[in-house]
């Protein structure tokens, strides 16, 4: 990022001294929602890979696909979106309600500076509805209580996961969160989850995972691709599987093959 930039302010308990995910990707993304911290967080990343921020792009292209897959070939009308993030180009509604106004979509974030971004900023069409609730992923009932005033439980969900079980060290915790999340919806629902992923950089990525979670920011993770898939496991993998998401049915275009991002993802239905 260019030029001066003022630092933004919250009337919510946020320490910022201490880096969060969701504000360092802001700043990847060219956002003006982040702080010193996340800045020099970001910087010590983009210092040992500089393609970093194309993750970023390429997951929020991700998004964008699987969401319009879900809408215009399965059916769906429903987002549980855990991880919301900041709120930036085409979120999860806003691509589903373009396709039909009436989608609804409940996001879920554990940072409470995340949410009043997305109370403020991410409005509903009048047909459709937004929810927000401020939970952890770590407490799947709580999110799915909460999330049933909101959607329909009796009609199929796509439940996004992006770029946040990585947050969840502990792979008995992960598996059995994703698992519950995913027995509480019907047959047809859809699970879309990316997860970072040391399999294109190497050891330069475990590298700075280690060095973001000394700084104090919010722990992060690499699975391997397979240990990614198992996340699936009971689920149809939609084609081409795990992969990496840049490369999960992409947008023809003139350059061929996009180039791999460190972020993997797949899609897969229940039932």
């Amino acid at each position: 990022m260019t030029g001066e930039q003022t630092e933004p302010t919250s009337d919510n308990d946020v320490d910022l001294s201490v880096p969060q995910s969701a504000r360092i990707w802001n700043y990847w993304l060219g956002g003006k929602d982040n702080f010193a911290a996340d800045r020099a967080a970001g910087d010590a990343v983009l210092a040992k890979i500089p393609a970093i921020a194309d993750g970023a792009r390429a997951e929020r292209a991700f998004l964008m696909r699987a969401v319009r897959y879900l809408v215009e070939h399965t059916g769906i009308r429903q987002f549980l979106d855990i991880g919301t993030g900041l709120p930036t180009l085409n979120n999860t509604h806003e691509v589903a309600q373009t396709l039909d106004p009436a989608c609804r979509v409940v996001y879920v974030d554990n940072d409470p500076l995340v949410m009043a971004h997305a109370r403020a900023l991410l409005t509903s069409t009048p047909e459709g509805a937004t929810n927000y609730l401020e939970a952890d992923l770590r407490d799947p009932d709580v999110i799915l209580r909460e999330a049933a005033t909101t959607l329909d439980f009796d009609q199929p969900i796509g439940l996004m996961l992006l770029g946040v079980i990585n947050h969840v060290m502990d792979d008995d915790i992960a598996y059995r969160v994703v698992a519950r999340l995913a027995s509480e919806l019907v047959p047809g629902s859809h699970l879309v989850l990316t997860h970072s992923t040391a399999e294109i950089h190497g050891e330069p990525m475990l590298e700075v995972m280690r060095e973001t979670t000394e700084r104090g920011g919010t722990p992060i993770r690499a699975r391997t691709s397979a240990e990614i898939a198992r996340f699936f496991d009971g689920m149809h993998l939609l084609d081409p599987g795990v992969v990496t998401c840049s490369r999960w049915r992409p947008e023809p275009s003139e350059i061929g093959v996009p180039p791999a991002v460190y972020l993997f993802g797949g899609v897969g239905r229940i039932g």
